[in-house]
């Protein structure tokens, strides 16, 4: 589907890129040819990540770095670093975070656990590349993660619906701004694409596991992360260099149907919304240990 060397002399900032969907995008440029770094809070599962893509790839290069997206200052001191090894031509703002809860038990706290990762850290990721690249005169692309709930919410994850919904209209600014630049920015909004860490707070209580969506998406199934990491591929490729300012929805036309992805759990009572809530808790304190 793809020239082997697409990508060939590109260098690619993937956040998020350790685990998941981030990782395969990644591998899937390292694959056409680029040179990648990746970054996120997890040091160790990034320096994994690099040394088995690297021997999967001979003469390519992954780098790492551990940084903390919410912080303006710790990102902008990465991009520095990343900078003095050799500009980016790209960065994809995968990094985001999740879980489900009803919006009445949302506490201060809790919301900005996740608009500072997917609304703060992807703007001070992104304006941190394109300062760069525009006081270089050098031709980049921008890539977004969001949802299909950017165009039509969604119950019980507010704060990540509206951060996303915040990036695709910050994609349809920057595109219109930095155009003239030579700086393209477009999003992917994604439907259900299982990954462990996702699932763990999206799919809490486990229900029917991936079967749900037989008869809730028209395709009857979820995505491969592989049909993500080609459209990934194909928009950040300079053979599509006209596409800018787009939000393009791959979710096999389950946005179309009209069901926001959560709407199901209306029916859910206290008890079920309970039993959520200690689910997170225990995927939220696994994450904590496996980073100490």
């Amino acid at each position: 589907m793809f020239k082997p060397d697409l990508f060939k002399g590109k260098r690619f900032l993937v956040t998020g890129g350790g685990t998941g969907l981030g990782r395969m995008m990644m591998e899937k440029f390292v694959e056409l040819g680029a040179d990648c770094v990746i970054c996120g809070r997890r040091g160790g599962v990034l320096e994994e990540t690099a040394a088995q893509v690297m021997a999967k790839n001979p003469g390519r290069r992954v780098d790492v770095h551990s940084v903390d997206i919410r912080v303006a200052t710790a990102v902008e001191e990465m991009i520095e670093r990343i900078w003095a090894t050799g500009p980016l031509d790209g960065l994809v703002n995968n990094a985001a975070g999740n879980f489900i809860s009803q919006t009445k038990d949302l506490s201060p706290r809790a919301f900005d656990a996740i608009a500072n990762i997917v609304l703060h850290g992807t703007f001070y990721m992104t304006n941190a590349c394109g300062k760069r690249w525009i006081a270089e005169k050098r031709k980049a692309s921008v890539l977004s993660i969001l949802t299909t709930w950017v165009w039509t919410g969604s119950p019980f994850v507010v704060p990540s619906a509206m951060s996303k919904a915040g990036v695709a209209v910050m994609t349809q600014s920057l595109a219109v701004e930095w155009a003239r630049h030579g700086i393209r920015l477009n999003a992917i909004a994604p439907g259900p694409f299982p990954t462990e860490g996702a699932w763990a707070r999206l799919n809490p209580l486990k229900e029917d596991d991936d079967n749900r969506y037989s008869t809730r998406n028209p395709m009857g199934r979820v995505g491969r992360p592989s049909e993500l990491a080609n459209m990934a591929a194909f928009l950040m490729s300079e053979e599509v260099e006209y596409i800018n300012g787009e939000v393009i929805a791959i979710d096999g036309a389950m946005g179309l149907m009209g069901n926001g992805t959560f709407s199901s759990m209306m029916a859910y009572s206290e008890a079920d919304w309970q039993r959520i809530r200690e689910q997170i808790q225990s995927a939220n304190a696994s994450d904590k240990a496996k980073r100490s």
